[in-house]
């Protein structure tokens, strides 16, 4: 709901901003111009994305482990098997792409999988899947489409004003208003956009701790993943900052917050809801070999486990808790 409030009141400012122009056809241009450019991306951004990231796919011969603990989520999500590629990269981070769950593809750094544990590695394996679940590229495109139109109608005004083409008089604001819309209508579309891909990451998130039935073990990859990126630089992704959204966690480095222009939220606001996911009773898996085991098959995975102590940071979720799930 909160993404369709987000959508809708970009489609207000585009309209807005057509209005305050004072042509429809321009507008019409603008946007057939963004859909354009943005189909696209959405066509091709996943082979794009991969192949500026320099990641080779890999199968269940190359990579057995890997490839059988996406194969296994991907079954428990009820998706299509995706594509599945490493990346040669230290930083532990991964994402997702393709425009459907048909054509989707899932990879992951040489880093993430010497730095994270099994259960870490198939949590955040399945965050990806969330979004692949979600269609979040499809949502991400129309935000883009938007956005981008917005864009274009902003600097519509400049081009027209430097050439004579307008008269600022026929606008409701003025020239002092038109100058206003080309500065903050590109800003205001940009924060929505970004508000949108936060309020995905938060729900990818939810998802994925549904998936693989242990948010702790999210939790746990999540802060492993940001004290990487925070010491480990992403050549590619420093140069191609663009692509900065598509990954599990910001690889340009952590932020001190959800600012309204970060593309992610803060690590410790998303472990702060996945520990309360777990808290409200979120199922963990019976064992890390066969996650989705019939418990009647486990006894030790219907005893009472001891009630878990609520942190806003574990550090690296409080040494790997003991007990049965350790």
């Amino acid at each position: 709901m909160k993404t369709g409030l987000l959508l809708a009141a970009m489609t207000a400012l585009f309209g807005a901003v057509g209005f305050l122009i004072g042509g429809e056809a321009g507008m019409l241009i603008a946007l057939g111009l963004a859909a354009v450019m943005n189909l696209f991306a959405y066509w091709n951004s996943d082979k794009m994305v991969l192949s500026m990231y320099g990641a080779r796919e890999v199968d269940a011969q190359t990579a057995p482990e890997f490839y059988g603990l996406v194969q296994t989520l991907a079954q428990r999500a009820g998706l299509p098997m995706p594509r599945v590629y490493v990346m040669d990269n230290d930083q532990p981070n991964a994402f997702a792409t393709g425009r459907n769950p048909e054509n989707a593809a899932v990879a992951a750094t040489s880093g993430l999988m010497r730095r994270l544990n099994r259960d870490e590695v198939r949590a955040v394996l399945a965050h990806e899947l969330g979004h692949v679940r979600n269609r979040d590229s499809l949502t991400m495109t129309i935000t883009a489409v938007l956005a981008g139109a917005i864009g274009m109608l902003a600097q519509s005004i400049f081009f027209l004003g430097a050439f004579g083409g307008r008269d600022d008089r026929n606008s409701p604001l003025g020239g002092i208003g038109a100058l206003l819309v080309m500065i903050l209508a590109p800003i205001a579309a940009m924060l929505v956009q970004m508000a949108i891909s936060r309020g995905r990451e938060y729900e990818a998130d939810r998802v994925g701790a549904e998936i693989c039935g242990n948010p702790r073990a999210l939790a746990s990859a999540l802060n492993k993943i940001s004290q990487g990126a925070e010491i480990i630089d992403n050549e590619v992704a420093e140069a191609n900052p663009a692509s900065a959204h598509l990954f599990i966690v910001n690889p340009l480095h952590g932020r001190a917050g959800d600012s309204l222009f970060s593309t992610h939220p803060h690590v410790a606001n998303r472990i702060e809801r996945l520990l309360a996911m777990e808290n409200g009773g979120v199922g963990m898996p019976t064992s890390p070999a066969e996650p989705w085991a019939n418990p009647r098959a486990n006894p030790r995975a219907n005893a009472p486990q001891r009630p878990t102590r609520r942190s806003s940071i574990p550090s690296t979720v409080e040494r790997q808790r003991r007990g049965p799930w350790g």
